[in-house]
């Protein structure tokens, strides 16, 4: 089988953003996608070029267009953001982003009219419909087919890093869950989501392809769903590994580290240098421990088994990726990481703000809220 993939420019980066639609008072989620989007259609029948359909009627995506840094594409977050209020406010209905919701209850939520969507809960029943939970997608440009896939590796001995740094659901249909990041565990009960298989070949993954259509195992593409994956027609690889992020500033901040290092690894490749290749056991331990523990995992860092808190070792990579930050022009958005260290990631202000309210969740809804409003963290 045969997978062409596009031509793309280098280090060009877009950002997907799934967003949840939230009652004003009451907290809890709300219908409305297809009313938003309606709304915002250019013309009957057409899709917003920056504002996406979900499988839930409580979600939309908002995107950007192809960019050559994170700042612009949060430009055209904002602005898609800002179409999506004028619809939303008078609806009473707010914009909010985590991992997962901290009460809702996914019994209650409904799926999107769409055959794609009712042919994936049929085949995944119990499981399909749990899946009330929010990422974040990053694209990079790749501007040769066949560095993708050794990227792609090399990023897994970063995906704790990422993981921690965003993870944001640490409760689950009301109840504390004990994670960071519930949602890493649920999402990779789906079929072909979770980590990606060890490829360092073009025309391995073109066979795994292959077979997985031969099989029915998936009908197009886009149904395998890694956490990391090539993404053929549009020339980049697509990093899937993070929790919805509440807040633009943390959001930016997280997609230029994933920006850094894929253009980082782009360079060692053009320099002839080998990439970190992490035995895929560890991998797995990694995301199992950023998911259970956050910003307090101790990861292992290489085939050797040297292991190292999260923190320390993003500290230290944050050093070595100034030069690339220069370049990519994200300087300011790299050096949020360090405000994410001080002032917690997500899950943990979450638990706080619990832990201050008697451990009532509408006040965690509300803090969520505010933080999208604000377009940063709020202590």
């Amino acid at each position: 089988m045969n997978i062409p993939f596009a031509s793309s420019e280098r280090s060009t980066v877009g950002i997907e953003w799934e967003l949840a639609l939230v009652d004003a008072d009451s907290g809890d989620l709300r219908q409305v996608a297809q009313t938003v989007l309606d709304a915002v259609a250019p013309e009957s029948g057409r899709e917003h070029p920056l504002i996406r359909q979900e499988l839930l009627l409580n979600t939309v995506e908002v995107v950007s267009s192809v960019c050559h840094t994170v700042s612009q594409a949060g430009a055209d977050l904002e602005r898609a953001i800002e179409e999506i209020r004028r619809v939303t406010d008078p609806l009473r209905v707010e914009l909010m982003c985590a991992g997962t919701h901290p009460f809702a209850q996914w019994t209650h939520q409904k799926v999107t009219d769409k055959e794609r969507y009712a042919t994936l809960i049929d085949r995944t029943q119990w499981w399909g419909r749990q899946m009330l939970i929010y990422g974040v997608h990053v694209h990079v440009g790749i501007e040769d087919r066949d560095k993708a896939l050794p990227i792609s590796s090399a990023m897994l001995s970063y995906y704790g890093h990422l993981q921690a740094l965003s993870a944001s659901s640490p409760f689950w249909g009301g109840k504390e869950t004990g994670y960071a990041s519930n949602r890493a565990l649920m999402f990779q009960q789906l079929p072909t989501a979770g980590l990606p298989f060890h490829f360092q070949k073009w025309t391995e993954f073109e066979a795994y392809v292959d077979d997985m259509l031969k099989t029915g195992v998936i009908d197009v593409f886009d149904e395998i769903r890694w956490d990391l994956r090539p993404s053929p027609k549009f020339g980049t690889l697509e990093v899937r590994v993070c929790d919805g992020i509440p807040s633009m500033a943390e959001l930016l901040s997280i997609s230029a580290l994933t920006h850094c290092l894929v253009e980082h690894f782009s360079a060692e490749l053009d320099a002839g240098h080998a990439l970190p290749n992490l035995p895929p056991w560890f991998a797995q331990e990694n995301k199992w421990r950023s998911a259970r523990y956050g910003m307090d995992s101790i990861l292992i860092l290489d085939e050797n088994a040297e292991e190292e808190l999260v923190t320390t070792d993003l500290d230290r990579l944050l050093t070595r990726l100034e030069p690339v930050a220069e370049k990519l022009g994200c300087v300011d958005e790299l050096g949020g990481i360090r405000d994410i260290m001080t002032a917690g990631a997500s899950y943990q202000r979450q638990r706080d703000v619990a832990a201050r309210d008697s451990g009532q969740l509408d006040a965690v809804v509300a803090s969520l809220v505010a933080e999208m409003r604000a377009g940063r963290p709020l202590p």
